[in-house]
């Protein structure tokens, strides 16, 4: 590691001794990505996220005003530095200046939790082009200019780096969301091969269904009824575990893509 670059990553800790965490899709307080926000804190990083408030607007859960900024408040209470940005991944330039912003503001980017997602049911013969293409465009290549920026930015110490992405097994029915999903499950694997010389693990986790608002009360009844552990997975379940693959101790996972969903699959 030369000066210059050990000089760097000093002055990225330097502000609060914490590493720093970007998580990307934080925009409801049901989400995961909020869990994932908050457990991180929690654990000792500071955290930039981001979120996209026109896409909860027009899901069926709708907007909830406030509540970038109440994760904010929640993450300094924990004693971390906290940055929220509004960003559309559907747009190819936005993951290069996300993460300019996130540099000025906060330093050097440790760890990032792909945790943002398009995700609109549709199947085979009723998929339109414009929303598979827009699929893509978050799911799939939103992801990979996105770690493809932390790769080119990293200046860590070697062995220290997570990338963390939250995937899907949905195939029938949801045929944009999982196909797109597919496609980042084989960017982030190939990535823990192609960052490797950075000390950089990188992960896929599979959550399974969680309760995050968007069930009906009778898909919660039906769900829980066929889960070997007897009910739904929760936030919190997979923030557990991209807690941990964020950790030192978690260090030795790498290119995998795991199942979190309490024995479901």
């Amino acid at each position: 590691m030369s000066g210059e670059t050990y000089g760097d990553e000093r002055r990225d800790m330097a502000a609060s001794g914490r590493p720093l965490a970007l998580v990307t899709g934080a925009g409801r307080s049901a989400g995961i990505a909020t869990s994932v926000v908050v457990d991180l804190a929690r654990t000792g990083w500071d955290v930039a996220f981001t979120y996209w408030t026109p896409y909860d607007a027009r899901m069926q859960w709708g907007g909830e005003p406030g509540a970038p900024e109440n994760l904010r408040k929640q993450v300094a209470s924990l004693g971390a530095r906290a940055h929220a940005i509004e960003a559309d991944l559907s747009d190819p330039v936005v993951p290069a200046q996300l993460f300019d912003s996130v540099e000025r503001e906060l330093g050097n980017v440790t760890a990032l939790a792909l945790c943002h997602c398009e995700s609109v049911d549709s199947g085979l013969l009723d998929t339109t082009v414009e929303s598979f293409d827009l699929h893509f465009a978050v799911n799939a290549r939103a992801s990979w200019l996105l770690i493809r920026e932390y790769g080119l930015r990293f200046r860590g110490e070697h062995g220290s780096g997570r990338i963390v992405s939250l995937t899907s097994d949905h195939t029938a029915g949801n045929l944009p969301y999982g196909a797109s999903k597919g496609a980042m499950d084989r960017i982030t694997l190939a990535a823990a091969r192609e960052l490797a010389h950075l000390g950089v693990t990188c992960n896929a986790v599979n959550p399974g269904p969680t309760d995050t608002g968007w069930m009906t009360e009778e898909q919660r009844a039906d769900m829980a009824r066929s889960a070997p552990l007897g009910r739904l997975g929760v936030p919190q379940d997979c923030a557990n575990l991209v807690s941990f693959l964020c950790s030192t101790e978690g260090g030795w996972i790498n290119g995998q893509l795991l199942q979190s969903d309490g024995g479901l699959g």
